[in-house]
């Protein structure tokens, strides 16, 4: 099984585009790499900051002298378009400057003088080894968005990327190294499901930093209930909705919509997967959205003319996005564009749009792939409350309005990340990025990963020994019981 204790089997991974093998590798033993990482973490927490930080670095100057080969193995081990693997490759590099100015500014050392020379003063600490469980999806600027800030705090890392993308998971990592992190201090743990699970409930790790379903995130959650004394960061995606209120300008207005639905062919935590529209303008909106979704080209990564769109990562999941769409069809929704697979043995799917309004009861789930579900409202309230209708909470968008409609929107719309005529998946890595309920746990990642890499310890410290004990001492040492009459 995955996982265990000198494992000799092999994990490969496989091109959705073409279903060629890309990669294969031994599957890890998680003791021994969770006590290597254990007794590495010590000495990498004391070398100073300056040290990490210009080391991270030299790691972000080799991403960027290696960007068109990792760009090159993002597109193929994902699916996703070349142009857009390159602006992830683009973002690995510049979470390192981003992640330095981030853990200066959230884990500053303060010193406060007070009276006959104490000083109060708060420092942070690492906590120890983290484990970081990857995605698929962004396969290199996830993970490393939690990685970079772990070891600028002074922690060691158990990298495991998903089993689905381990090739860039394992070229993350060589790259960490080449660029002077002691291999000892960033582990490499290949494997299946079996192998996170092991890794999540090793005693021998300080805390975990996940990104995943919720339904993972729910049952790490549940695993470290009773061990607060670990770290636990979770970033479970979301139902998103994306707003379209009082604009002339439907035009823009679909285009806004079409890029929050199904950029990254919707595979983004951060995707529209509810259009909530106003009923008197939802016709005209939908014409617009439905030929602009028919426009986009869906094709191999590497192909000419650059595609929007690539597969979604397996034959797995294009069969379950499938499925979705069939079970909605069949309890009432109105097919407005028909998802469909243009090639039966590969992931490609085409966007797919339901209009779900007469629909009883909508399913609260994150279906990850390009199908956009409609909602038509006859008032703000309603777009509101149709909103907030999920038990996820990550990003949320109004499109058009006032900005007494947006002031509105934000102060009642319940997400970790609001925007106003942008896109649900536009966020700024100089902020934080994380929701409520089912999509996290109020550990936003991003510009606050700072905050979860490592602790304060408060400290109150005098050079010189001072104490006095001014109330409550005898006289002499001899034993005597006070007590008070009651009359």
């Amino acid at each position: 099984m995955d996982g265990g204790t000198g494992m000799s089997e092999d994990l490969l991974s496989f091109e959705p585009a073409t279903g060629a093998e890309l990669w294969r590798g031994r599957i890890s033993d998680i003791d021994a790499e969770v006590a290597t990482a254990r007794a590495a973490w010590p000495a990498w927490a004391a070398k100073p900051v300056t040290f990490r930080t210009e080391t991270l670095r030299r790691f972000a100057d080799r991403v960027k002298a290696d960007g068109e080969q990792l760009a090159d193995l993002i597109a193929r081990e994902t699916g996703k378009p070349l142009w857009e693997a390159r602006t992830e490759v683009e973002s690995v590099a510049n979470k390192v400057d981003i992640s330095i100015k981030a853990y200066a500014e959230r884990t500053p050392n303060r010193r406060i003088e007070g009276a006959m020379g104490l000083r109060n003063a708060v420092r942070h600490k690492p906590h120890g080894a983290l484990a970081v469980l990857g995605p698929y999806n962004f396969p290199a600027h996830l993970p490393n968005g939690h990685i970079v800030p772990a070891l600028i705090a002074g922690n060691s890392v158990l990298f495991k990327p998903s089993e689905k993308t381990p090739a860039v998971g394992a070229r993350l990592v060589e790259l960490l190294h080449g660029a002077g992190v002691p291999e000892e201090v960033v582990r490499l743990v290949i494997g299946g499901p079996d192998a996170g699970k092991a890794l999540a409930a090793h005693p021998g790790i300080d805390g975990l930093l996940f990104t995943g379903s919720a339904r993972t995130g729910v049952a790490i959650n549940r695993q470290f209930a009773d061990q607060p004394g670990k770290i636990v960061a979770l970033e479970m995606g979301g139902n998103n909705p994306i707003v379209v209120w009082d604009t002339a300008d439907i035009a823009t207005a679909a285009t806004i919509v079409v890029q929050s639905a199904f950029l990254s062919a919707g595979q983004r935590c951060s995707n529209a997967r509810r259009l909530i529209v106003k009923q008197d303008m939802a016709d005209q909106l939908l014409a617009e959205v439905k030929t602009l979704a028919g426009r986009l080209i869906v094709g191999h990564p590497h192909a000419d003319p650059a595609p929007y769109m690539g597969p979604v990562i397996d034959n797995e999941a294009a069969d379950g996005l499938t499925e979705s769409f069939l079970i909605l069809m069949s309890n009432g929704g109105q097919v407005i564009r028909h998802m469909t697979r243009p090639d039966a043995n590969r992931p490609f799917l085409t966007p797919g749009i339901i209009d779900v309004t007469a629909m009883p009861e909508r399913p609260d789930i994150e279906l990850f792939g390009p199908l956009l579900q409609v909602i038509r409202v006859d008032s703000f309230q309603a777009a509101i409350a149709e909103a907030n209708n999920t038990a996820f909470g990550l990003s949320a968008a109004l499109i058009g309005g006032t900005p007494q409609l947006y002031d509105q929107f934000w102060a009642n719309a319940r997400a970790g990340v609001i925007n106003w005529n942008r896109p649900t998946n536009g966020a700024s890595s100089a902020a934080p990025f994380g929701g409520v309920g089912l999509s996290g746990n109020h550990r936003p990642s991003a510009f606050y990963a700072a905050d979860y890499c490592a602790y304060p310890v408060a400290s109150s410290e005098s050079d010189a020994l001072r104490a006095s004990i001014g109330v409550g001492l005898r006289d002499d040492d001899t034993p005597k019981l006070v007590t008070k009459k009651y009359l």
